[in-house]
């Protein structure tokens, strides 16, 4: 698959680069797992010399073999003698990048924590001593987000603050995720395009697995998810359990009752017999990243009508339907599953439609307000509600997978009530919009 979007980024990291020709830089990159990185500071960085090291779980001495063939090959040294520790490595890159100018990316940084966790403040004692006069453009990446944070962000950790840049890789918005269908299936329906974000929720690992293998339909989709040996199985194990370490299987459970729909912390504690969840909660949203708190537009009370949501929808599928029904696939039962989603499909993908055209008008940017909202009695819901405090006007959105089922009197009386409630729309432009598949 080509490369597709992040022109921001792309933009950022060249910018950065120009910089360290004068000043050296220190730059994070960081996202979830199979989001992009790698190929994106590549990308950044084609024709220009690049140092690259990944940092894999071997032994200390055996990663500073492989990294000083990279250094010989890359920056032309003469390096004699057997060099067995990353301080010594760093040492002659800092030292070399005094008298020509490189990038050096070292790939899953994080896992350093498990080569030899003194090497961070190793790197911290080279930095500190050649930054000054090196030019060097140091990027690292890594896909373990508690940890890359806990490096750089805690105060009692070595690196803390020692970062220039730090950039973030997100999914592909909608705009991209279209311009990679109509690339590779120029005549796709609707109902491919949305199982292509509720499958992948835009990431570009999982968007060239289906590129490549020529499955941009639903159904093949779908059979690609479900093969036996099929990548996408324990993906979401594999992602996860190194994140949340012992306690994963609380996360889980937590995660499987939000993806089927049990997003009130009531709900959750009821259903797993555990009194206090909040602290779980707080860390899925806050240290995770992986959940988001909703509450409808200026709900007054920071704990009434409180809501979670799966921010990855990939997750949110997985935890669906894999997670809950891995039994099934462990009786070896994949057509009884396929079959079983299929019948459910229409009605897990009507949310994914939502949050679609949420994210459709965030990437847009013409508006200072998107939620939703519900009054206290559940009688009234807007499923979308844009406004622009600038221009004083208010859009109130219903989606619905089908045209025929939008109903613009329903969604007014509706809006009636909401601005009556909120009470401060009094000298806006209020109107109305319906969305459906054949708006995506």
């Amino acid at each position: 698959m080509k490369f597709f979007g992040r022109e921001r980024e792309l933009a950022n990291l060249r910018e950065i680069e120009e910089i360290s020709q004068i000043h050296s830089q220190f730059t994070i990159v960081s996202g979830r797992r199979r989001i992009g990185k790698t190929e994106l500071v590549k990308k950044a960085y084609e024709g220009k010399k690049m140092l690259y090291f990944f940092v894999m779980r071997k032994a200390e001495p055996d990663l500073c073999a492989i990294y000083i063939d990279e250094i010989r090959d890359k920056l032309g040294i003469s390096i004699h003698g057997t060099i067995k520790s990353f301080r010594e490595v760093f040492s002659i890159v800092m030292e070399a990048a005094k008298t020509q100018h490189f990038t050096l990316f070292i790939d899953e940084f994080q896992e350093f924590n498990r080569v030899n966790p003194s090497i961070f403040s190793e790197m911290q004692y080279v930095w500190d001593t050649h930054k000054g006069e090196s030019k060097i453009n140091l990027v690292v990446a890594g896909s373990v987000n508690t940890l890359l944070n806990k490096i750089f962000t805690d105060q009692k950790e070595p690196l803390y603050g020692r970062q220039t840049n730090s950039i973030s890789v997100k999914a592909f918005p909608p705009s991209i995720m279209k311009e990679i269908m109509e690339t590779y299936s120029p005549n796709y329906k609707k109902e491919d395009f949305l199982a292509l974000y509720a499958f992948t929720g835009g990431v570009a690992k999982y968007v060239e697995i289906f590129v490549e293998r020529k499955r941009l339909t639903q159904r093949t989709m779908l059979q690609t998810f479900l093969e036996p040996d099929s990548y996408f199985i324990n993906e979401g194990r594999t992602m996860l359990v190194e994140e949340f370490g012992k306690d994963y299987g609380t996360y889980f459970s937590i995660l499987s009752l939000i993806a089927e729909g049990k997003n009130s912390r009531a709900e959750i504690e009821d259903l797993l017999g555990e009194k206090e969840l909040s602290g779980q909660l707080k860390k899925l949203m806050d240290d995770y990243e992986l959940i988001s708190k909703l509450q409808p537009l200026y709900e007054k009370s920071p704990n009434k009508q409180v809501r979670y949501r799966i921010r990855d929808n990939f997750l949110r599928f997985w935890f669906r339907y894999i997670y809950k029904y891995y039994h099934i696939i462990e009786a070896g039962a994949y057509a009884k599953l396929k079959e079983m989603i299929e019948k459910d499909f229409s009605t897990f993908t009507g949310l994914t439609l939502e949050w679609y055209f949420r994210e459709k008008l965030i990437e847009q940017g013409e508006y200072t307000r998107i939620g939703y909202w519900l009054d206290r009695k559940g009688n009234n819901e807007i499923d979308i509600i844009a406004e622009d405090e600038i221009e004083k006007r208010l859009v109130a959105i219903e989606v619905k997978r089908q045209e025929k089922n939008l109903d613009f009197s329903i969604l007014r009386a509706k809006t009636d009530v909401y601005v009556k409630t909120i009470g401060r729309y009094k000298d806006y432009q209020i109107s109305y919009q319906g969305f459906s598949l054949e708006d995506m």
